[in-house]
């Protein structure tokens, strides 16, 4: 009887040992990639996350400042007396206890305070009961509706640069 040399089992050659080693360092590799690939989305995320937490503390002066836009465009070209402006002042007022706290934009939302206060000042006097106005007292009249106009401009002015401020900020 001869005796012949035979594998022992199936899949034990050099060839598919060989194959079997060079799959499991690719799929080691792979594995490795895919965890390094994952740390950088996850850290992506975070920052992310980070980044729209610090953009929400802009989204109250940023309403308010839009607000006070609206409120500022109702009276161009309209001679306002103070009770005409209480909106305007009531979100003066709320811009004022923020402007302290929001570092980023303290300069602008200080321009804009101003602006409000110089704004406010300008208001037209209560009318009289008289029938008939002097053409001096008009005359002053049209005189601080125009330097109100100015003043509401460059409010306006104002406002846009904190919002265009608080746009840059958030796009980081």
């Amino acid at each position: 009887m001869t005796m012949h040399s035979t594998t022992l089992a199936i899949g034990t050659s050099a060839g598919s040992l060989a194959a079997g080693i060079v799959s499991s360092f690719v799929m080691g590799a792979l594995a490795l990639y895919g965890l390094l690939h994952h740390r950088e989305v996850f850290a992506w995320m975070r920052q992310i996350r980070t980044a729209d937490a610090e953009n929400t503390a802009y989204d109250e002066p940023d309403q308010w400042l839009a607000d006070l836009y609206k409120a500022q465009c109702r009276r161009v070209k309209k001679p306002s007396r103070a009770e005409d402006m209480e909106d305007i002042s009531q979100t003066g007022d709320m811009i004022r206890g923020i402007a302290d706290h929001i570092e980023a934009i303290r300069p602008e939302l200080a321009k804009v305070v101003e602006r409000v206060d110089d704004y406010l000042d300008t208001a037209l006097a209560a009318p009289t009961p008289a029938f008939k106005v002097s053409f001096q007292d008009h005359q002053a009249q049209l005189v601080q509706a125009m330097k109100q106009e100015a003043a509401r401009a460059d409010l306006a002015q104002a406002i846009s640069t904190a919002r265009q401020k608080i746009t840059l900020l958030r796009r980081g």
